[in-house]
């Protein structure tokens, strides 16, 4: 994000302001920290309301909202979201419009941030989907942008946030401009950004290709999902029962080859009947071996460059996903269903998410609101949550929505495409830097969608990639990338919010999934009827397999731009996409694995998470079921913080057996020694914890850093176990040589012992010489940091007052409990770095026999003031494991009520 570069510009001002703040005194507080902070109780007149309204909040500042009509109600909404959260809502709508710049002045990171974004078009598609929408979105929207200009009016900018003080004294900060409905729909892209599936993925296996040079090499770290061991989102009961069978007989079929195919060619030919039938490419099939492609590599990496660029506001990268799970009556302790939900995004202070609840006073077709849950400050209604008749949780579904297009660029402003030369469509942006002169940009696009190799338009050394033997020749600065994306295209998903909030049962999921376009999400949802289910929605694309080519053509490699045999055939049918209404285990679980098995289902895509969260809460689940223990809501919370590493499970055994050179063998078996009677649980107070990640991040660095760029080195996510645990099956695999020592092919055991040593000399220097008195969370610390006066450069009493304090953690990555560190972070000195750079953003369990006694927890608090005591008045009952009452009804929520503003025509 380009919050780090923004503080350093600022941090002189920041201090002068503080400097001020302490000498003056108290007044001069009031007036710059406190003066912020709204109205939370007493009578307010708002023109244009019809009706009176209610907002009850309770002692945590969560408001409860109360109309009798639904445009009121969402007047209202933005009214009290602009209160708490208006700085967040402003920054997040410039970066969406591409407009960092002109919010935070002359910083790097942010004009190449509103190049790639402007390069993309965000904005420009959010405005196209306006005519899309039904009226009453459109009203609602509308109505929400209306009760944000509202609160808006009369006031300075210094009077709605801090930040806007801060920035003032480096930058010109001018009145605010007033709210428009499609700065709420713009947010869509931001989140259909960092949800977006692997096109990461796709572009990492052609730059790794373009080091390696083996097809072989590459897809060995792209391994087949293992099938017997991590049952996927809707196992048959068949699939079931083979792996119950096979857990009981301690077989490992996922490592034995009973796998899914993950983007092999193999696996590429089990396409769906779904697919178009099988077409051969003429450049296919000129060279299926394929060749070197001189100025792949510069294509593919200014792509990946000017992708990185983008800001993740809701988190970037590996860890993205989330946790859910549904448990029908019959397995609860309640005899209804009962619903689990944990994002997995990235920390922040203010959180992510702001709770709250949107209720009609009297429920009908005229005003049919009564719901309460997570959204988004800037968004109206709620993302995820439950209503008086269903609840629903998302977690990504990781579809593959996006390609990546080579595209043969020619000086004259045209591209190849079909033995044609055709004109490249052309705009012009204007970026507007607040203190310098604006940019201008180009953007040229093709028939498959903007060249984002144009964003940032450095030139690297040229590389290779598998292309057929008679693709045209690059051009004098590489191929052009081309980025074919859902999310670029105008689609309703603003409608699916509000239907998702009215919705009663499994037909309303499916209506509302039907317009849910982007992002792609499993849809898990349990009714007060006693239903529970699976709806996957979204668009996506239906892809040729084109045979005859050297890589597969499945959509995980990017595709030759040229060749219209590689463009896509238009959609899947909604009719097609996967659901399931009350299956006969009683348990549904969603943790981004597949859906269903990829031989059968892979027009989805073959790039998913491998399941070892998942399948990790069907276990648990499972092992409560089976002893006739009824599941409650505890048990849900319960499930939520479990700690298991599959990776330790994974590789602990063959460490053990290990054999250390004899001059470091007592030293190094001090800490080996921790296994011995370790459980696997990655507690904060677990000194085996700590010595185990710091071997699996240097088994990554001593197996893969010398044959990936930077950019690709394994996080350790749930891909990097799958990889580890097939090569060591291969103990002579290319993988294990370390390329860097001449004339030494190294093998497994080697590069294992070298881990486990090196890794005892680095926390011997961070955690002291006695391994037993190591701790995982000294290691594993969470400091949420504010997107534009955080980070490190600022002084300490800066950062203690916007950032929320550290705090040690258990878990780590593809643990339930996903609080994730990555692998290839070190720093300057050569350590590994376990900073939480991903979390469950929140956590919510829903009762639906009794609604009243749902629970939830955000991960700092409801405000963005930093000021306020709700700004981070969750924060450590977050981190415990705790959670709090869901008041729902009206009763709960004015029992639980500690201020009410009532707004008024």
């Amino acid at each position: 994000m380009p919050g780090k570069s923004i503080v350093r510009r600022v941090l002189l001002a920041i201090s002068a302001l503080l400097v001020v703040v302490l000498v003056i005194g108290t007044v001069t507080t009031f007036t710059f920290i406190r003066r912020p902070l709204p109205a939370e109780s007493g009578d307010i007149t708002i023109p244009g309301l019809s009706g009176d309204i209610e907002v009850i909040r309770d002692e945590r500042g969560i408001p409860q909202i109360y109309a009798d009509d639904p445009v009121d109600l969402f007047m209202a909404q933005g009214y009290v979201n602009a209160q708490d959260r208006f700085f967040e809502m402003d920054y997040r709508r410039h970066l969406t419009a591409g407009r960092m710049a002109e919010l935070v002045g002359n910083v790097e990171t942010a004009i190449n941030a509103d190049r790639a974004i402007r390069t993309m078009g965000w904005r420009d598609v959010a405005e196209q989907e306006w005519e899309l929408l039904d009226a009453d979105t459109r009203a609602y929207l509308t109505a929400y942008a209306d009760g944000v200009n509202a609160y808006l009016a009369d006031r300075a900018p210094s009077e709605t946030a801090l930040e806007y003080t801060v920035l003032g004294l480096n930058v010109e900060v001018t009145d605010i401009e007033p709210w428009h409905p499609v700065d709420s729909l713009a947010w869509l892209k931001a989140m259909a950004w960092d949800l977006m599936g692997n096109y990461s993925d796709e572009l990492n296996r052609a730059s790794v290709y373009g080091r390696t040079g083996e097809v072989d090499m590459v897809e060995a770290i792209y391994p087949d999902y293992p099938i017997g061991e991590n049952l996927p989102i809707l196992p048959t009961p068949e699939e079931i029962a083979n792996q119950q069978e096979q857990a009981a007989a301690g077989g490992s079929p996922g490592v034995a080859g009973q796998a899914w195919g993950a983007g092999s060619p193999q696996a590429a030919d089990d396409g769906a009947a779904s697919q178009p039938g099988e077409v051969t490419s003429p450049e296919a099939t000129a060279g299926t071996a394929g060749r070197a492609g001189p100025g792949t590599l510069t294509a593919i990496e200014d792509a990946l460059d000017a992708l990185r660029a983008v800001p993740h506001p809701m988190g970037g990268g590996d860890g993205i996903g989330s946790n859910s799970w549904v448990v029908s009556g019959e397995h609860t302790a309640t005899g209804m269903p009962m619903l689990a939900n944990d994002p997995h995004l990235a920390p922040s202070a203010p959180g992510i998410w702001y709770q709250q609840g949107l209720h009609c006073r009297t429920v009908s077709a005229d005003c049919p609101f009564d719901v309460a849950g997570f959204g988004f400050a800037g968004m109206p209604g709620v993302v995820i949550g439950h209503n008086a008749n269903l609840a629903w949780g998302l977690t990504n579904l990781a579809s593959d929505s996006s390609d990546f297009f080579l595209e043969r660029v020619f000086s004259d402003g045209t591209y190849l495409y079909d033995d044609e030369r055709l004109p490249l469509t052309e705009r012009t942006e204007v970026i507007e830097v607040n203190g310098a002169d604006p940019i201008e940009v180009t953007v040229r696009s093709t028939e498959h969608g903007p060249l984002i190799s144009d964003a940032i338009g450095a030139t690297r050394a040229a590389g290779e990639a598998p292309l057929a033997e008679n693709a045209p020749a690059p051009g004098p600065d590489g191929y052009g990338v081309a980025l074919s994306w859902t999310a670029l295209q105008p689609g309703r998903t603003m409608d699916a919010v509000f239907m998702f909030n009215t919705a009663a049962g499994p037909e309303d999921i499916a209506a509302a999934a039907e317009r849910f376009e982007v992002p792609t999400q499993n849809i898990i949802y349990a009714t007060t009827d006693g239903d529970i289910g699976y709806q996957a929605p979204g668009t996506i694309p239906v892809r040729n397999r084109v045979t005859g080519g050297p890589v597969p053509s499945d959509g995980t490699w990017p595709r030759p731009g040229w060749d219209p045999a590689y463009d896509w055939q238009g959609f899947l049918d909604f009719e097609d996409l996967p659901a399931e209404v009350n299956p006969e285990a009683g348990i549904i679980v969603a943790a981004n694995q597949p859906v269903q098995n990829l031989r059968r289902h892979s027009e989805l895509g073959v790039d998913f998470d491998y399941g070892y969260r998942a399948q990790e809460i069907r276990d648990q689940l499972e092992q409560r079921i089976e002893a006739g223990q009824l599941i409650t809501a505890a048990d849900m919370n319960d499930i939520q913080m479990v700690e298991t590493n599959p990776a330790a499970e994974m590789l602990v055994p063959t460490l053990q057996e290990v054999r250390i050179e004899e001059e470091s063998a007592d030293f190094v078996h001090q800490a080996v020694d921790l296994f011995d009677d370790w459980d696997y649980v990655n507690s904060a107070d677990s000194a085996a914890a700590a010595y185990f990640s710091s071997v699996w991040a240097n088994v990554l660095r001593l197996t893969f850093w010398d044959q990936v760029p930077q950019a690709q080195r394994p996080s350790g996510n749930s891909r990097s176990i799958a990889v580890v645990a097939e090569l060591l099956d291969d103990e002579d695999s290319p993988w294990w040589d370390d390329r860097a020592t001449l004339n030494v092919v190294e093998q497994r055991d080697e590069i294992l012992a070298q881990a486990l040593v090196d890794a005892r000399a680095q926390l011997t220097v961070s955690l002291g010489m006695e391994p037993t008195d190591w701790r995982w969370g000294r290691l594993h610390e969470l400091t949420p940091t504010h997107a534009v006066l955080g980070g490190d450069a600022v002084p300490g009493f800066v950062a203690d007052y916007v950032n929320l304090p550290r705090t040690e953690l258990g878990g780590g990555p593809s643990i339930v409990n996903a609080t994730g560190w990555s692998a290839a972070e070190w720093d300057e000195d050569g350590y590994p770095q376990f900073s939480v750079n991903w979390v469950p953003s929140m956590r919510m369990v829903v009762d639906t026999a009794d609604l009243d006694a749902s629970t939830w927890v955000n991960l700092t608090g409801n405000s963005g003031h930093p000021a306020s005591s709700h700004y981070d008045d969750q924060y450590q009952a977050w981190a415990d494991g705790e959670t709090f009452a869901w008041p729902f009804t009206r009763a709960a929520v004015e029992e639980a009520g500690a201020e009410t503003l009532r707004l008024h025509p």
